[in-house]
């Protein structure tokens, strides 16, 4: 695939606007690249979440061993404008840079995988079984990842490289940590704050919650060795109706990144424990919902698949990528869950840019990316 061709695509997949909603119009564009060769095997398959939403699966090659690539289709809100210095979907390309809403946050990443793809179909030189997994809402929740999952289209891969940003592809992310996020509602019985005794203060209730599931919590205290500790805070709180009231009502949300010494159903015991301790008090109502809790993803520095890819960047970009842990949530926390137990890393182009004004990726990243894929996937076959 020629380097203009190439550098089409991005144009194209970052032109469409998919803040957080209209993938199916990537997903179709990028179905319409791999659809002249489907007498070469090619299958395709959109699995839609909502009305103006699919997610992508392309599988390409035969063989018992399959290679998975994966990418989100969705973008950030592009914020305020006037601090773009170009309309954040009309790609432009300045001093060596693509400018435009996804450059880096990851369409460059999802494009390079499918022009890898498509270069080997143009060869006629597919190593083996290659699925590429385009998702839906990774940046609200990753709930199209939850969804490729649960209908088992993730299932028994052999690997699993999602093209996220790592450092303008210097770094190798093996491993990070998972999220859950938590929101509680006490409810109470409104009285003149002069007769305290009459009402049930849901506030009280609630901070009484808060003190002690910041103590339990705590005392999860195992340290990884690359992702630290589990931490936890309480991120949101309100509650009351007026000054000289007994408050009927409280809310809290809380956000908690866990690590792989922990899985998510630990914290989940913990936060349901102490509601059913507080509830079993005269007067306490709390109740708890959990919000797109993601599984922290374990990995190994030093595994075949992270010497593989150090292999491959050696050769590609003459510089050893570095493996690294992640602090962020991402599709893989989802993919964790399916059948198989296979590794999981993220590389990928892009810059320090993503979710900010002028978010940009390097072109000539961006084709060493494509060669990139490209190689790795001829070598992970033995070719």
């Amino acid at each position: 695939m020629d380097q203009a061709h190439a550098e089409e695509i991005l144009k194209k997949v970052i032109a469409i606007p998919t803040v957080n909603d209209n993938e199916k119009e990537v997903a179709d564009y990028l179905a319409s690249l791999f659809a002249p060769y489907e007498d070469q095997g090619v299958t395709i398959e959109e699995l839609a979440y909502s009305p103006g939403r699919s997610n992508l699966i392309v599988t390409i090659g035969e063989g018992e061993t399959t290679l998975g690539f994966s990418g989100h289709q969705d973008v950030v809100d592009p914020g305020n404008l006037a601090d773009w210095d170009t309309d954040p979907f009309v790609p432009t390309i300045k001093e060596g840079r693509l400018i435009g809403r996804g450059a880096s946050d990851m369409k460059s990443g999802l494009a390079a995988v499918v022009c890898a793809m498509l270069a080997m179909l143009e060869e006629k030189k597919v190593p083996g079984k290659i699925k590429l997994i385009a998702t839906v809402g990774e940046e609200s929740g990753e709930y199209g990842a939850a969804q490729v999952t649960d209908a088992g289209l993730a299932d028994n891969l052999s690997t699993l490289v999602i093209a996220e940003p790592t450092d303008g592809m210097r770094q190798i992310c093996y491993t990070s940590k998972g999220v859950v996020d938590y929101h509680v509602t006490s409810k109470g019985i409104a009285a003149h704050s002069s007769r305290p005794h009459e009402g049930e203060d849901a506030i009280a209730h609630l901070l009484e919650f808060a003190n002690e599931v910041q103590a339990r919590l705590a005392r999860l205290d195992k340290k990884d060795p690359v992702l630290g500790k589990l931490t936890s805070l309480i991120t949101l709180i309100k509650g009351g109706e007026q000054i000289n009231s007994v408050p009927s009502q409280a809310e809290l949300s809380g956000n908690i990144r866990t690590i792989p010494g922990y899985t998510n159903q630990v914290i989940f015991d913990v936060i349901d424990g102490l509601i059913a301790k507080l509830n079993a008090k005269p007067g306490y109502q709390l109740s708890v919902d959990y919000i797109y809790p993601e599984e922290p993803m374990p990995g190994d520095a030093h595994s075949p698949l992270v010497q593989l890819l150090q292999k491959v960047g050696l050769e590609i970009f003459g510089h050893t990528l570095t493996p690294v842990g992640g602090t962020g949530a991402s599709d893989g926390s989802e993919f964790v869950r399916a059948k198989g137990d296979y590794p999981i890393v993220m590389v990928g182009p892009g810059s320090d840019s993503q979710h900010q004004p002028n978010e940009w990726v390097s072109l000539a990243a961006y084709h060493q990316a494509i060669a990139f894929y490209q190689q790795f996937a001829n070598e992970f076959f033995g070719k």
